[in-house]
Formats: structure tokens, C-alpha cells, sequence
């Protein structure tokens, strides 16, 4: 037994390095403020407008993280991509409904909280949010030590969108003889990363700072960190033209294209119909990775997946070459089962 007084700092806990944090982030916060966003910067509840001009507005919700993708911004020490990331994620996820995104709320823990780290976690989420213009109207930043092993720290995302109720986007726009639209990825995207960790540091032997093998003199934390394509931009003029979507994340093609079939419809990929990216085959050679585990675990280069009729498939690679964006026809529906058939 001591009389030694204790302290929140000796339990763990900075309360000054929080606050040095949210006055590192208030700018960063306040640069993605959009129309609707109602109140200040340090509120206990962030306020949104629900948009004007909306005749029966359904809201629709999503929530992420980035997976072992963050060991990667932790051992390169780059924290300033994966909270883009995280937004792009969630922004495709609601927008396979349809929705276009509103607002996001961020949450980041540390076993110990370093403003500067947090500053780069965040500017990250901002950089996402002024991109899909959603605002960022509040968050969580935890410092838990006892949880968490410093350095590691993990990020979860919530975003919140809207799409008119009679525009929702679902399975039962699939037709037989739909055409299949892939839209290139920007790399793994946020999914794959514990057996892509696994490949780079056992076989290959390779850190964060290290070469990335046939990307051009890249290294490792370049190629993985890669941000996480948003489709928003592409697909949001076209969304009358969309049938059905399917946001390439974990479970790869076979694991997400199925959710998005109709019971009584097949999709047939052609594996042939785009050329895998190196960073795939260098993991897929180093591994020994099966391909049919490669398309599981894997985007392999397609990171959304749209169904539609051939105008729409015109209207959609047209918007995409614009944005230099790779695409490609890959595939087609048919009568079946619900199934995804890699062929």
C-alpha cells in the first residue's frame, strides 16, 4: 500500500494530449461542413438538415473499419490514408442502395493517444468526406490503455445517406441477360490485408519501407496503402441506369455479387475479361495462394461490380474513362439460382 496521489496521466489516460487533439482537428472537422450541417464544432450530438426539395427520403446507414490495414499505417507510421479509406468504404456501400452520402461520425482508440497521430487519422476522414461531400459532424477519440498495446490503435466509421424511397436500388432490378460493368480498384482496397500481412513479412520477407516487387520502384506501405476507390463520382449520374450493385469487399466477387442477384438469377464472371493487377499475382506466386482463394479473399481488381442493360453499360464506361477509371465488360446474367459463377 502507497499514500502515492494518483492521477488520471498515471493511469494512463493524457487528458491534455485529448485536448490537444480536438484543437488539432477542429479545422480539419470544420473543412467538410456541407448545407445541412447544423451546430459547431464540440457538441455533444452533431445535427443535420435532412436535404430540401426530398419527397419521401429513406435514410440509410453503414458501419466499417479498415481491418489489419491499419497495421500497415502503424508500422510505416502513415496515418493520413486510412481514414479516407474508411470513408470511401462506407460511401460505396450505401450507394449500391442508391444513397448518396450525408453525413459520417468517426471513432478512434489508442492504448496511448499521440495528437499528432490522431491529426493524421482525421485528416485522412476529412479528406474522404470533402470528397464524397459528406460532413463530418462528430466522433470518439478513446484513449484505453489495458486494451490496447501501444502502438496500435483502431478506427471504425458511420455514415449516414439518403436516396428518395421509390429510387432504392435492390435485387429485383436484376433482368436476365444484364450486362456485368467491373470498375477497376485502386489495389486490395480494405480487405485481405491478414493474409496479404502474412505473404509480404513470411515469404517475402519485406517491411513497410521495402520494395514492392513489380510496382515500379513503389514500396510495400505505398502499394498497401493505396486509398480505397469511392465510385461515387462514376456511378452518381448514372443510377437510373443501374439495375443492381455489388461492392467488391470481403468474400471477394463469389462473396458479394451473390447478394446482389435475385433468387431465380445467375452471374457468370469472365475471369479472362481483365487483366489481374501485379500486386495480386506477387501475393498469389509468394503465398501459394489458390486462385479460387485468391477470388475469395481478393477484389482482384475489380472493386464494384454494376448490373445493367447494354445503353447503361455505355453510359457508365463512358463516365468511368472520364474519371480514369478501369473498366470492363465482364460478364452477363442468366437464369439460375442465385449464384456467382467463375468462368
Amino acid at each position: 500500500m502507497t499514500d502515492e496521489k494518483l492521477t488520471y496521466a498515471s493511469a494512463g489516460v493524457d487528458i491534455d494530449a485529448a485536448d490537444d487533439s480536438k484543437h488539432r482537428i477542429k479545422r480539419l472537422v470544420e473543412s467538410t461542413f456541407t448545407a445541412g450541417a447544423r451546430g459547431a464544432f464540440g457538441g455533444f450530438g452533431g445535427m443535420f438538415r435532412v436535404p430540401e426539395g426530398t419527397r419521401k427520403p429513406l435514410l440509410v446507414a453503414s458501419a466499417d473499419g479498415v481491418g489489419t490495414k491499419i497495421k500497415i499505417a502503424i508500422e510505416a507510421d502513415r496515418h493520413d490514408t486510412i481514414g479516407h479509406c474508411l470513408v470511401n468504404h462506407c460511401v460505396n456501400d450505401i450507394l449500391v442502395q442508391g444513397a448518396k452520402p450525408l453525413f459520417f461520425l468517426d471513432y478512434v482508440a489508442f492504448a496511448k493517444l499521440i495528437p499528432a497521430v490522431v491529426e493524421g487519422v482525421v485528416a485522412g476522414v476529412a479528406a474522404g468526406c470533402r470528397e464524397n461531400s459528406a460532413s463530418l459532424i462528430g466522433g470518439e477519440t478513446a484513449e484505453m490503455p489495458g486494451v490496447y498495446t501501444a502502438p496500435d490503435y483502431d478506427l471504425a466509421g458511420f455514415i449516414v445517406g439518403c436516396v428518395e424511397e421509390d429510387e432504392v436500388i435492390t435485387s429485383a432490378g436484376v433482368r436476365d441477360g444484364d450486362v456485368l460493368v467491373g470498375l477497376g480498384s485502386t489495389g486490395l482496397h480494405t480487405n485481405g490485408y491478414s493474409l496479404a500481412r502474412r505473404i509480404l513479412s513470411d515469404r517475402l520477407k519485406l517491411g513497410p519501407h521495402d520494395p514492392y516487387p513489380e510496382a515500379g520502384g513503389r514500396s510495400v506501405a505505398d502499394v498497401m496503402l493505396a486509398v480505397h476507390r469511392s465510385y461515387l463520382t462514376v456511378l452518381g449520374p448514372a443510377l437510373r441506369h443501374v439495375h443492381a450493385m455489388a461492392h467488391i469487399t470481403g468474400g471477394g466477387i463469389p462473396g458479394n455479387l451473390d447478394r446482389a442477384l435475385p433468387s431465380h438469377l445467375d452471374a457468370v464472371v469472365e475471369m479472362r475479361s481483365w487483366e489481374i493487377p501485379s500486386v495480386f499475382r506477387v501475393l498469389e506466386t509468394a503465398g501459394r495462394v489458390d486462385r479460387a482463394e485468391m477470388y475469395r479473399a481478393f477484389n482482384m481488381g475489380v472493386g464494384m461490380i454494376v448490373m445493367t442493360d447494354t445503353v447503361g453499360a455505355g453510359v457508365i464506361r463512358d463516365l468511368a474513362a472520364k474519371a480514369g477509371v478501369d473498366n470492363w465488360i465482364i460478364g452477363h446474367t442468366r437464369p439460375g439460382s442465385g449464384r456467382v459463377h467463375l468462368v
